[in-house]
């Protein structure tokens, strides 16, 4: 038998094929993470700026409503139309408060490379589970 063919270099071989893989497998991860995080930097700057626009149209849009209710309504319920347009708008603000909140608390941050990894760690345990059933 060929000194270089002994069980432990063949130990020794299976060690640094398993430690390349951990470590390709490692990159790809680490690789998907950026592209996720890259697409996740482009989808909030142009999720901000259409934001920005937009809170910036309803603000006016919402100011020009509430000028014309006021002025309908000048000579006789002048303070209840004011009274109305400002609850009107408090509960719309709160609402919305709301809303965000509740899609701030969602994750979406990594999502894809999470799930990955969790698949990874599972396909390992049974790996292992597996190689222990044999022994």
């Amino acid at each position: 038998m060929a000194e270089g063919q002994g069980p432990a270099e063949r130990v020794f071989e299976a060690t640094r094929r398993l430690i390349g893989s951990l470590i390709a497998s490692g990159e790809t991860r680490l690789r998907l993470a950026v592209v996720e995080l890259e697409e996740e930097k482009a989808r909030l700057i142009t999720l901000l700026l259409l934001a920005g626009v937009s809170l910036l149209l309803l603000l006016l849009g919402l100011a020009m409503l509430t000028l014309l209710v006021v002025v309908v309504f000048w000579d006789s319920y002048r303070l209840e139309a004011i009274v109305a347009c400002a609850l009107a708008l408090l509960g719309s603000g709160l609402a919305m408060a709301l809303w965000v909140r509740r899609l701030a608390r969602r994750p979406t941050l990594l999502k894809s490379t999470l799930k990955h990894l969790a698949t990874d760690r599972e396909l390992m345990n049974e790996e292992r589970q597996h190689a222990q059933a044999e022994r």
